[in-house]
């Protein structure tokens, strides 16, 4: 039985899973906006391409077991087994988002972005991304900057305080002021603003909906086993928490 999540659901946030969640959640806010946009505005879907050297087939989130092997006498048969091992490769790497422009003048007005794992771990990725989102910060265009996962290390920000997720809205206008929803697993997603141009009425984003309805339509069900931990896993007591939710 599917648990009744009052926001985010944990085990989207599984990397096998996560780049198509990622995926669906950017056309599924899209298809939300572009209805409410129009005819001044439109989402439109971009993307980021740029190669990072990894291990490829290793997934972003893993755990190693190290073991100590016996001591004794190595043989010339030994030497000569040779072991498996895995080489860094270049893989390409795609990362969507969303730009709301202004149809008349082709304006970029705001960006949405939705972190992937590798904006949040040392590497190509961050770096692509940092850069990226210093470039917007400089610019005349808002930014929204959504970050549905655990695990990593947040992108800076000063008075940031720690919480399972977090939401962005970084106003052109306002900064280097930002409005920061922090928000933990057990708590619903908050509700938040697109920020527009001044006296454009701004729509309502609610991801707790743009959420349930990519679970359903990506049935994503059939694919999750909810009587174990998700990856990355969570505390004792929130998968105590998420039995009680399968149980009511």
């Amino acid at each position: 039985m599917t648990p009744a999540f009052p926001g985010m659901n944990p085990y989207l946030e599984n990397p096998d899973l996560w780049t198509e969640v990622h995926a669906w959640l950017i056309m599924q806010l899209a298809r939300h906006l572009n209805p409410v946009l129009k005819p001044k505005y439109r989402a439109a879907v971009e993307q980021r391409v740029y190669n990072e050297s990894l291990l490829v087939g290793i997934p972003d989130v893993s755990v190693f077991q190290s073991q100590v092997g016996q001591t004794q006498a190595t043989t010339t048969t030994t030497l000569n087994k040779p072991i498996k091992v895995n080489l860094p490769m270049s893989e390409e790497v795609k990362e969507t988002y969303l730009e709301i422009r202004q149809i008349s003048t082709g304006q970029v007005i705001t960006v949405i972005e939705v972190l992937s794992p590798k904006n949040k771990r040392s590497g190509e990725g961050r770096n692509q991304y940092t850069a990226k989102r210093r470039k917007v910060l400089e610019s005349h265009s808002h930014l929204v900057e959504i970050d549905l996962l655990r695990f990593g290390e947040p992108l800076p920000m000063s008075g940031d305080i720690p919480s399972d997720y977090r939401i962005l809205i970084s106003r052109a206008d306002s900064r280097p002021e930002a409005d920061l929803y922090p928000f933990n697993l057990q708590e619903p997603i908050p509700g938040f603003s697109l920020p527009l141009q001044p006296g454009d009425d701004e729509p309502t984003i609610d991801l707790n909906s743009v959420l349930q309805e990519i679970y359903d339509q990506a049935s994503f069900e059939l694919v999750i086993d909810y009587t174990r931990q998700p990856v990355p896993p969570v505390t004792e007591s929130n998968f105590q928490w998420i039995q009680a939710l399968r149980g009511s």
